[in-house]
């Protein structure tokens, strides 16, 4: 069940990058993944509600501070230009290069255990989490940032792993179960059943003219793969042990995956199904070794 909000708010922002500039109705909704958006304004107006705050409220005198926030989740943004720290009382925002804060939201007394951006644009996906979620854990909240509130929710009848954003689609993974929602209307499109998903695993191409969906099948090690525009789906047995992570590249037409066994990297083709890289562990570590002395 989808919900829109009928609060004052702009006009539901048009994900679609076909429709012409003038046609947009939310202007920092960025057709060209390429651009970037300034931070500075997705603050929202001066005046804020009670339950928001920009940054920590200092603490009264003769207080002793209050305690940091435990971190729930980090996700980077589509393009890895950002990422985002949900809290037990809220969310953060980061810029990479250079590093730096960019915004916080704090709610008194509610946690927020997922964050999920698109690109830099004001519209970001919350699921409650924590000891006290600020939202029901089994929603996806669609808040839009410019106003500090939430214009619509997604409810799946089930706690939510993890969410995925492009500019056409959600997508709300369950513990077995993977739900595509249309962005426009909130409207759900497809349900596919997967081996069981505690994690939330699932990755989406980003480009607008091919929508990849991955995640995995119905049997342990297994990948599943959805080519939307040519209406094809195509497993792969990837792993003899379950998945552990995935990612697919931007155009979706190639996937990475590790195992829970963590001894094996596999880079396949999507489309053919067929290998074309094997990484060793080993290999990895090396590598990450090598990092660490330049760095130092």
């Amino acid at each position: 069940m989808a919900t829109l909000s009928a609060s004052a708010s702009p006009p539901w922002p048009n994900p679609d990058p076909t429709t012409s500039p003038s046609s947009n109705p939310n202007p920092n909704f960025l057709p060209d993944q390429s651009q970037t958006l300034d931070f500075e304004s997705l603050m929202p107006p001066q005046h804020k509600s009670p339950q928001q705050s920009l940054s920590p409220a200092s603490s009264p005198p003769g207080l002793s501070p209050a305690a940091p926030p435990t971190l729930l989740h980090l996700a980077f943004n589509q393009d890895q230009a950002c990422f985002s720290a949900a809290t037990d009382n809220g969310f953060r925002i980061y810029n990479c290069n250079p590093f730096s804060e960019q915004f916080r939201r704090e709610f008194d007394g509610g946690g927020i255990g997922h964050v999920e951006m698109l690109f830099r644009c004001n519209i970001i996906a919350l699921v409650g989490g924590g000891p006290q979620p600020h939202f029901p854990p089994n929603k996806v909240m669609i808040w839009d940032d410019h106003e500090g509130c939430c214009i619509g929710d997604l409810s799946p009848r089930a706690a939510v792993r993890s969410v995925r954003l492009r500019r056409d689609r959600i997508i709300v993974a369950v513990e077995q179960r993977i739900l595509v929602y249309n962005f426009l209307d909130l409207n759900l499109l497809h349900q596919i059943e997967t081996y069981p998903n505690p994690k939330g695993l699932c990755a989406v191409s980003q480009l607008s003219d091919s929508l990849v969906l991955a995640c995995p099948g119905l049997q342990k090690g297994q990948i599943r793969v959805e080519h939307y525009s040519q209406k094809k789906t195509k497993f792969i047995s990837a792993h003899d042990s379950k998945i552990a992570c995935l990612a697919l590249t931007l155009d979706g037409q190639l996937i990475a995956t590790a195992s829970s066994k963590g001894t094996l990297i596999r880079i396949f083709d999507t489309v053919q199904g067929t290998i074309l890289q094997e990484i060793l562990k080993v290999k990895v570590k090396r590598i990450e070794d090598k990092c660490e002395q330049c760095n130092k």
